[in-house]
């Protein structure tokens, strides 16, 4: 046994001790979880994720310790046609009477009438946390509710950032309910109809989720040296699903594969490691490496989510190698019950005379043409690809503003007639100024004056009637000022309003004030700003990726020709998902098929995490095939023989792990907001071109052009080789193959 690999000295321990193995596996996943939550979660301040600019103005907003309250708006507008102004003072008197009795209402200001006179605000100051306004606001609902109905002529509305965030937790959160509540059954049902047996199916989604359990503590512990977000638990989760039953699937496929031909528990158990469990190792250490090029970004929240998937895909390989053929082999052939009647027919492995696999039928159909005409069928296929992924050369990248949020919600409905009645309360830029204590009054002259010079131009909002508001802190150091603009976010003009307030009015007005810093802020300034940022930083995350994901499959697979075309297929699957979601996203033809408004642009955020998310997911598949195909170069079999053997005996399992992946992913494109949209649709369709076309029709007609070059390694490579161990059975080889 000595001189077995580490994978098949692990499995056989744990098969031979399964008892022992589960319990350690329970034990550790108990450990991590329980560790985790002692601990406490650790999260990212502002100062943390600071991009650009606007990061460096929100520190110097949070250097001010300002108390700001939560507020809230009763809008009255009219049904039809223009405002009765007595009808609305008095709905405005009786909604003050209300709300005065309500308790968390610290104060309610005087009626504020639009420019045009079409609508009435009556702005409400909450007492308390404004953290937590959003929890306090139904007291307030209701008796606006009263107010509505006892003016039934008029239009009253309560909108403001309180009931605006409660009405999206309640939207986003019915969504991802849905999300997890559809997540499971999908998967667990795509798997039953892989494996055509209830408990096989069961095994694959029980590691996953123990390994997602485990990362979680994991995670909460590893916060306290990388600080954690809001997203990294959903990352974890998505990425430890996708992982966890790809690994599983791989292993106890091949360990089932391994029992049709005739051969013992324990030594099926041991070739599954062998083979399937190396080709595991090899993938998550991919995986790993992909995530790992997050932390290049320089960038707290993607280096959150890098720890996170760091964390789940380790216990997930882990749980593979180690529980996994525990499981197994207490289950035996139980794991094969209780048996889908037609299913198991369908997929259960076939073996004809003397235990030999029987003759497949539906893949060599599919790979024949990619083994008799590789060449036409390699320009054809690359070219559809390359067509495909042009689009992304006219990418362009922004946050989502409060205008791209679902509008199924009276709050945003409310929200967009509060913004064009009073441009000043939608879009603005945030102006943050600190200067020494003694330069305050001379600051507040020169914001006021730049206010007013902005408000003359028609790329800003004109002032309210009662003047500016400028915040000043306690200690006199900090000032704030929202300089209003009447587009949207998304808005070239809105955009071109930000320029004009760096380059030009803000430093004219700060100008010859001492020891002044400042900067522009707000929705407009973060999405220019982390656009730039995620352009200067995905060349370096990519090239880090890159070259390192070169370097383990060059070792890995002994070959330096593998290992390039390895890297060149992943960027092809990589630019065809980004050409195909500027195609769906930046234009409006898909709105209504998948219920969204195009904001003309993709998420800023998700290129980078798209890339390295995909080059690992990608990279599972392509070691599994691979390492089938060298399997069948080691048995002495051609190039194109093993091609052959390669693609036939590994399709079905990549296509199984790849529909698993394409189903969960897609249950993302059905969430309300546009970066869940855009990430669900990304990854399906990704997966799905990379489990289809470029596995069974790009990788068979490249390998089998080079022929023996694919194999090609500098002596030193060569060397190291480990000697050939050619597989006990035969597999037939295709017709027309030669």
């Amino acid at each position: 046994m000595g001189g077995r690999p580490v994978t098949v000295r692990l499995a056989r321990w744990s098969a031979e001790h399964p008892w022992r193995a589960i319990a350690l596996w329970v034990v550790f996943v108990a450990v991590c979880f329980v560790g985790g939550s002692a601990a406490g979660l650790n999260e990212a301040t502002s100062a943390d994720q600071a991009i650009g600019e606007s990061g460096h103005a929100d520190v110097i907003v949070a250097d001010g310790k300002f108390t700001d309250p939560a507020v809230e708006n009763i809008l009255i507008t009219p049904r039809t046609g223009t405002l009765d102004r007595a009808a609305a003072q008095a709905a405005a008197t009786d909604a003050t009477d209300r709300l005065r009795q309500v308790t968390g209402v610290a104060s309610v200001g005087a009626p504020v009438s639009s420019a045009d006179g079409a609508a009435l605000l009556v702005p409400i100051t909450l007492a308390g946390d404004p953290q937590t306004a959003a929890d306090r606001v139904q007291p307030l609902r209701d008796a606006t509710a009263g107010v509505q109905t006892a003016h039934p002529q008029l239009r009253i509305e309560q909108v403001g950032g309180p009931s605006i965030n409660q009405a999206l937790d309640d939207t986003l959160g019915r969504d991802f309910k849905r999300a997890e509540l559809l997540s499971l059954p999908v998967t667990l049902a795509i798997l039953i109809v892989a494996f055509g047996a209830l408990i096989a199916a069961g095994v694959p989604v029980l590691l996953a989720l123990s390994s997602v359990a485990a990362a979680m503590g994991l995670s909460t512990l590893a916060s306290h040296l990388v600080p954690a977000t809001d997203t990294t638990a959903s990352v974890i989760l998505l990425i430890g699903m996708a992982v966890g039953v790809d690994y599983s699937l791989f292993y106890v496929r091949r360990e089932r594969e391994e029992r049709a031909k005739g051969r013992s528990g324990l030594d099926a158990v041991e070739i599954a490691a062998e083979t399937s469990g190396h080709a595991v190792v090899v993938s998550g250490f991919a995986v790993i490496i992909s995530m790992a090029g997050l932390m290049l970004a320089d960038d707290v929240v993607f280096s959150s989510l890098a720890v996170g998937s760091i964390l789940v895909v380790a216990v997930a390989v882990t749980g593979s190698l180690t529980v996994l053929p525990a499981l197994l082999a207490k289950l035996g052939r139980w794991v094969d019950r209780p048996r889908v009647p037609l299913l198991w027919r369908l997929t259960a492995p076939r073996t004809g005379r003397h235990g030999q696999p029987a003759r497949p039928r539906f893949w060599p159909a599919v790979l024949r043409p990619a083994l008799r005409a590789p060449r036409a069928t390699l320009i054809v296929s690359v070219g559809l690809l390359l067509a495909l992924a042009a689009p992304a050369l006219g990418m362009k990248l922004k946050f989502p503003g409060m205008e791209d949020l679902p509008r199924t919600t009276p709050a945003m409905q409310a929200y967009d007639r509060l913004t064009a009645a009073f441009p000043s309360t939608g879009t603005s830029h945030t102006v943050a100024v600190r200067a020494p204590a003694g330069q305050a009054d001379q600051v507040h002259a020169a914001l006021t004056g730049l206010a007013r010079d902005a408000a003359a131009d028609p790329l800003f909002a004109p002032v309210e009637a009662d003047g500016p508001k400028i915040e000043v802190s306690a200690d006199r150091r900090v000032s704030v000022l929202e300089v209003a603009t009447p587009y949207a976010s998304r808005d070239d003009r809105a955009v071109q309003s930000l320029h004009e307030l760096r380059a030009d009015l803000l430093p004219a007005a700060l100008r010859g004030i001492p020891g002044v810093e400042y900067a522009v802020g707000g929705g407009v300034a973060a999405s220019e700003d982390y656009a730039r940022h995620i352009r200067e930083k995905l060349p370096l995350v990519m090239a880090f990726v890159l070259a390192l994901t070169f370097l383990v499959m060059t070792w890995t697979f002994r070959s330096v020709v593998v290992a390039l075309t390895s890297i060149l297929l992943n960027l092809l699957s990589a630019g065809a998902a980004y050409g195909l979601l500027v195609l769906v996203f930046q234009g409006s033809w898909a709105q209504g098929l998948l219920g969204f408004t195009s904001m003309g642009a993709i998420v800023s955020w998700l290129p980078l995490f798209l890339f390295v998310v995909l080059f690992g997911l990608s990279m599972d598949y392509h070691v599994f095939v691979v390492s089938r195909i060298r399997e069948g170069i080691r048995a002495g079999r051609s190039n194109a023989d093993a091609v052959a053997y390669g693609i036939t005996s590994s399709a079905g399992v990549v296509t199984s792990a790849a529909i698993v992946m394409v189903g969960v992913f897609a249950i993302f494109a059905s969430l309300s907001t546009i970066d869940m949209k855009q990430l669900g649709i990304g990854l399906a369709a990704a997966i799905l071109l990379d489990a289809t076309i470029i596995r069974a029709v790009v990788l068979p007609s490249v390998m089998t052009l080079l022929g023996e070059a694919n194999w090609w390694a500098p002596r030193f490579l060569r060397a190291r080789s480990r000697p050939a161990t050619p597989p006990a059975d035969p597999t037939p080889e295709l017709v027309g193959a030669h």
